[in-house]
């Protein structure tokens, strides 16, 4: 036996072996028969073991045919190695297998050395070992000597290599170890000399540190492993034979007992005895030189390796390995960080659980790791959850006792679960679990109906689906099951049977909550099978279905509508008052092949239906039941089908009852003089319902029923006692009325005269809901506002697209003053704090849903709004009052205005920066009214402001040249805006709103060069000598923002923090490189800069040039390495004197992503501007979506990854001797 500790070093083997497999394993030799010393038996002949003399691996050939010096000859082709061979795949394995041991035979010494090397080069080794290297050094100075001869360029090896070939290439390698050992298991594997040379150069390999030698070695080591484990089974079952027929034989009278046969077979039996020895011994080897150390190897690919072999020993070879000592590798590793690791346990454990004799071997793992399994269920890899659940159904199966309750009501709940497989390996528990246990007395139950079988299991289902109270969704539910108990949920006659039949004496009915529950899972199971898709939220989309699939979905869909066009009636009949129960049973018909109707002779059963629909509608007035009942008509009334006559008969009776009510009705709730009971305003809303209900599906156009509605609508704005809900029903059936005007008009088919009366009605309504805006009741108000966004939205410019130019007479654009009232109310109804909603529903301030639900409103109305501004219907700079709320209601709107920012900015780039500036503008005001003119910039507020700013200028994105002219108009407006006031203090002192350029300053670092010189010029104009001059606490906006704009500086995109004072303000800054500077020409640079001089100068004529020296400009340009410049960072960029620099910017670049969105960009910092155009250099997109949430500032950030081109992630505080922010 080889001992583990010593195949590291050596090919040779000590003289001193143990024997046994493992001290707790059944693979014992007490005897210690199998210790022998390597030296004694390198120079013996293998043994003629028994079936050499017909199986011995192609004896009968010429010694090394096909091999010359160690390398493989095929049909005349050039030489090639045992590892070029196995890549290729072209020869078949067997015969590459057959030509080495030919070769072996012949010279066992070249052919092993061919092997060995055959290992070396599948690790990806240049190198190789030569005969005398073999010979003469040790395993660890081989293995060294190898290590050295490594690519060290690359860490890819042939495993790991992608691709069809090399995947192909380890199906190759592993199919070489097998067949090798098969051919080589009757007499070359027992001569003490291949086995033992190959087994210690792998156990060595894989105790290396170089992870391609210690990964390819063990996948080697194990399928070599995984193979002797079949010659091991093959002999002991040969040994069994040999035992029954030695005893049979030796159980004969002595008469006819053949004493020869008795010798032969005793010393077959010792032989294969001691073969079964050898191989125990090789085994042990392998097992504890490698796997017991690999198992738990760093790389989680090997640690795969090694728990699928082993989980095929156990499959195999139960008798020697299926035991607590081996199991508790694969228990213990179900602990592993790597999912695939993991994966593997559960799929080993699956195929022992699988068989029915080798389950109760394995109680005692199960009661230790059970647990274990059970939590597998909820594991964050998906693969690794089904597997879990897939190895709990075959526990389950094996014992139903194993299990608690608790354990399976961890996997029940799982059907619900929103990923598919998990949920159908879930769903495939459950009705193990439920439903696949037949009693006796169940067997002569009948196949359908409410006593059959399926009754029960049905009953079943409901009882689960109730009291699964987290969840209501019984289409997942149906989903999960449909894969194992489709049968079941498609026997829709015993469903109906228990709904409808009376139950038989001494059976329990079912309660209406059960009843309602077995009417969602028909409805779920109907919408299955003849949609035959997941629900919504499972499955990435509609597959395309088999031929098979199809005709199986036309079957159910035949069945359903046979079934259900005489149940249907019926069932709604019974359960015409169950608001649940009729809406899902109303929405079966849409499942419906309407052409059954007429083929199979069922136009009674339609007339049934339809009075049954008549009877809903009369008797309900909830809204969800009334959309049902449209629906419904709506998918009977199809042209295409021959009861289109029938249904659109009953259709218009309903309808003309509904506008005769209702008509008749609002004469008399209208009538003047008299004030309207509750009955009177009940009637008129209920009807208003049913109408409101079937215009959203159907045109009912040729009802007029626009003048009554306006004219409800105008009696509520007179009188201003109209019920809240008659309003709201009525501003949507108008709005229905106008929507379906419209698509008359839009496809031709309405008559002269219509456009004038659309426009008309259209134009009134939209005044009469702008008046209710400024109603007192706040669901009116918001009715009345969405509806108005909606209008104006369809109605404006955009309706003349897709060559609909003859309706431009129906643009409507809202003027100034419906523009300020629609912001009003956005600005007194969305953006409020939490507490201060008064809308939650009847009064629970605390109920958190309601809460949930009042801010899903309020976001509904702030986006009906933005679209408005991105689709240019109302003015962009409306925006400013939005996005300067976007750091305060960050959570609540965050998504929504940083999205408007976005699209603003791909329709206008300038007017979108105009407007950002003018909302920071707003806050300014609004700041300075509220603290005065001598605020402290230390305080919350101007601090807000200015990370606003930070954000705004985060949006911009990484190409600076791409918002060049964006970004230098922001500054023009900005300095204007800090000199805009004069001081309240007098002359002598800074502007009223000098400090707004600290909050400016942080769009400093998104200028280029050429146009922070610019900008510096026009900020000089602005200035006068004296100003210069001051370094007061209070002129420091005023020189922080000019050092920013210092062109060509050392740091050209610093960030400067408001507040440098004394007063404990802080700085952004940070450590710059020396750059390596080059002098320019002086009449380049003046013909670089003179235009954009005299653009930004004659762009304000009327403010006066102060009389002062202006500072000197640096014009040190930071170079790259030229080896790493790119061609097109090699231009010499010119324009001509009358181009301004930023529009020349834009020409040159323009169509590089133009249109793109650019999604806001949180924190990357500012960085010096070579380093800027070196992450440009490096990406291909424009920026990076990393935001994060509003309260979080860059010291709370210190989980994120370092990011080099950050200030904060390079300088610590001790080098600004102040805190960083």
């Amino acid at each position: 036996m080889i001992a583990a500790q010593d195949l590291h070093t050596e090919f040779q083997f000590p003289q001193e072996a143990e024997s046994q497999l493992s001290s707790d394993t059944d693979l014992e030799d007490p005897d210690g028969k199998n210790a022998r010393t390597a030296k004694g038996m390198a120079a013996k002949k293998g043994k003629k073991a028994l079936g050499e003399r017909t199986k011995g691996g192609g004896a009968g050939r010429v010694a090394g045919a096909g091999w010359v010096n160690g390398h493989h000859q095929e049909n005349g082709m050039e030489n090639m190695t045992l590892f070029e061979v196995v890549k290729m795949g072209k020869s078949a394995t067997q015969s590459v297998v057959d030509d080495w041991i030919e070769a072996y035979k012949h010279d066992r010494d070249i052919a092993l050395l061919d092997l060995i090397n055959f290992f070396i080069q599948c690790s990806g080794c240049k190198g190789a070992v030569s005969g005398e290297m073999f010979r003469n050094m040790q395993n660890s100075e081989i293995i060294r000597k190898m290590t050295e001869e490594f690519d060290e360029d690359s860490g890819d090896y042939p495993l790991t290599l992608s691709g069809p070939q090399w995947k192909k290439f380890r199906i190759s390698f592993c199919d070489f170890i097998a067949v090798l050992v098969r051919q080589c298991q009757y007499s070359i594997i027992y001569d003490e000399y291949m086995m033992d040379t190959v087994i210690s150069l792998l156990t060595g390999l894989s105790d290396s540190q170089v992870r391609a030698f210690r990964h390819t070695s063990t996948l080697a080591a194990m399928k070599l492993m995984t193979a002797l484990v079949n010659v091991a089974l093959n002999l002991s079952i040969n040994m069994d034979n040999t035992q029954r027929q030695y005893e049979a034989e030796r159980n004969k009278v002595i008469a006819k007992r053949a004493n020869d046969r008795l010798e032969l077979l005793l010393q077959k039996r010792k032989e294969l005895q001691e073969n079964q020895d050898e191989i125990e011994n090789m085994m042990n080897a392998i097992f504890k030189g490698v796997f017991v150390h690999r198992y738990r190897d760093a790389i989680a690919e090997i640690r795969a390796i090694c728990i699928e072999e082993i989980g095929m020993w156990m499959k195999l070879y139960s008798d020697a390995f299926l035991n607590d000592s081996y199991l508790k590798y694969v228990g213990w590793t179900m602990h592993d960080k790597q999912g695939e690791v993991r994966l593997k346990c559960l799929t080993a454990l699956q195929g022992l659980y699988y068989s029915r004799e080798l389950s109760p071997r394995l109680e005692l793992f199960t009661s230790r790791f059970k647990d274990r399994i059970v939590s597998m269920t909820l594991d964050k890899e998906y693969d690794v959850a089904v597997q879990a659940i897939k190895l709990l159904t075959l526990v389950l199966q094996s014992s139903d006792e194993v299990l608690t309750a608790e354990d399976c009501e961890s996997v029940y709940h799982l059907v619900y679960s929103a990923h598919r497989p998990i949920a159908v390996s879930a769903g495939e528990f459950l009705f193990k679990k439920l439903f696949s246990h037949r009693g006796p007395d169940e067997d002569g139950l009948p196949r359908r109906g409410r006593q059959s079988l399926n009754g029960s299991l049905i009953k079943t289902t409901v009882f689960f689906f109730l009291e699964s109270e987290l969840h209501e969704h019984g289409a997942y539910m149906v989903d999960s099951l449909w894969e194992c108990a489709s049968e079941l949920l498609k026997d829709w006659e015993t469903m109906i049977s228990l709904l409808l039949d009376e139950p038989m004496p001494g059976e329990e009915a079912l309660t209406d909550r059960q009843e309602t529950a077995l009417v969602e899972i028909m409805l779920c199971a109907i919408r299955q099978a003849c949609e035959c898709h997941p629900p919504v939220g499972r499955g990435t989309g509609k597959r395309v279905l088999t031929a098979k699939e199809k005709k199986t979905q036309l079957d159910d869909r035949t069945r359903v509508t046979e079934m259900f066009a005489v149940a249907l009636p019926l069932l709604l009949a019974k359960y015409c008052v169950d608001i649940d129960k009729v809406t899902n049973l109303l929405q079966i018909p849409k499942y419906f092949d309407l052409d059954i109707y007429t083929t199979g002779r069922l136009e009674k059963h339609l007339d049934a239906l339809l009075r049954q629909i008549w009877e809903v509608v009369d008797k309900h007035t909830d809204t969800e039941v009334l959309e049902a009942c449209s629906t419904t008509y709506h998918y009977l009334c199809n042209e295409e089908f021959t009861i289109f006559n029938r249904v659109d008969i009953a259709r218009s009776q309903l309808l003309d009852e509904l506008v005769d009510k209702f008509n008749r009705l609002l004469e008399d709730f209208l009538q003047e003089g008299e004030e309207p009971d509750e009955d009177d305003a009940y009637q008129v809303l209920s009807t208003l319902k049913k109408i409101s209900a079937f215009h959203n599906a159907h045109d009912l156009s040729k009802w007029d029923l626009f003048t009554s509605n306006y004219r409800l609508l105008n009696t509520g704005l007179q009188n201003g006692d109209m019920p809240e809900q008659i309003v709201i029903h009525a501003m949507q059936c108008t709005h229905y009325i106008i929507l379906w005007h419209l698509a008359k008009v839009s496809d031709g088919s309405s008559i002269k005269g219509d456009m004038v009366t659309l426009r008309k009605q259209m134009r009134a309504f939209c005044l009469m809901c702008q008046r209710y805006i400024n109603s007192i009741n706040t669901a009116v108000k918001e009715q009345a506002f969405t509806i108005l966004c909606d209008l104006l939205l369809i109605f404006s410019h955009q309706i003349m697209s897709s060559g609909r130019e003859h309706l431009e007479s129906l643009v409507y654009m809202p003027d100034s003053s419906l523009q300020a009232e629609l912001l009003n109310f956005i600005l007194d109804q969305v953006f409020i704090d939490q507490d201060d909603d008064s809308n939650s529903t009847d009064g629970q301030q605390d109920d958190e849903a309601s809460k949930i639900e009042a801010l899903h409103k309020r976001r509904n109305l702030l986006a009906a709004y933005c679209k408005l501004i991105i689709y240019n219907v109302v003015e962009m700079n409306t925006g400013a009052d939005i996005f300067k709320q976007y750091m305060r209601y960050y959570n609540d709107y965050g998504d929504i205005i940083k999205e408007t920012m976005s699209k603003t900015r791909q329709i206008d780039k300038i007017q979108c920066a105009k407007t950002l500036i003018l909302s920071l503008q707003n806050l300014f005001n609004e700041m300075l009214s509220e603290l005065g003119f001598n605020f402290d910039r230390s305080s919350s507020a101007f601090c807000g402001i200015k990370e606003l700013a930070r954000r705004f200028s985060l949006t911009f994105g990484l190409d600076q040249l791409k918002t060049r002219e964006a970004i230098a108009m922001l500054h023009k407006d900005g300095i204007e805006f800090a000199f805009k006031e004069p001081s309240p203090q007098g002359e002598g002192s800074p502007p009223l709103n000098l400090a707004f350029l600290d909050i400016l300053s942080e769009f400093s670092s998104k200028l280029i060069r050429q146009d922070k010189r610019t900008v510096h010029m026009y900020l000089e104009r602005f200035m006068t000598f004296q100003m210069a001059l001051q370094r007061e606490d209070c002129w420091l906006p005023l020189i922080s923002y000019r050092n920013s704009l210092q062109a060509g500086g050392d740091d050209d995109t610093m960030s400067v923090i408001s507040g440098i004072s004394s007063r404990g303000s802080t700085i952004r800054s940070k450590k710059s490189k020396p750059a390596t500077a080059s002098k320019r020409k002086l009449s380049e640079e003046e013909n670089s800069c003179s235009s954009s001089d005299a653009v930004w100068m004659n762009r304000e004529q009327n403010v006066q040039t102060p009389v002062m020296m202006h500072s000197p400009h640096l014009t040190s340009t930071v170079l790259r390495d030229p080896k790493k410049m790119r061609p097109e960072d090699s231009y010499t960029f010119t324009m001509p004197a009358e181009q301004h620099p930023i529009q020349a910017a834009i020409d040159y670049n323009s169509g590089l992503m133009e249109d793109d969105e650019e999604p806001i960009v949180e924190d990357v910092m500012m960085s010096s501007e070579d380093r800027l155009e070196d992450i440009n250099e490096g990406m291909d997109f424009d920026t990076m979506d990393i935001d994060l949430p509003a309260s979080k500032n860059r010291r709370e950030r210190t989980e994120l990854k370092p990011d080099y081109f950050d200030p904060s992630s390079i300088m610590d505080d001790s080098v600004l001797n102040v805190s960083m922010f």
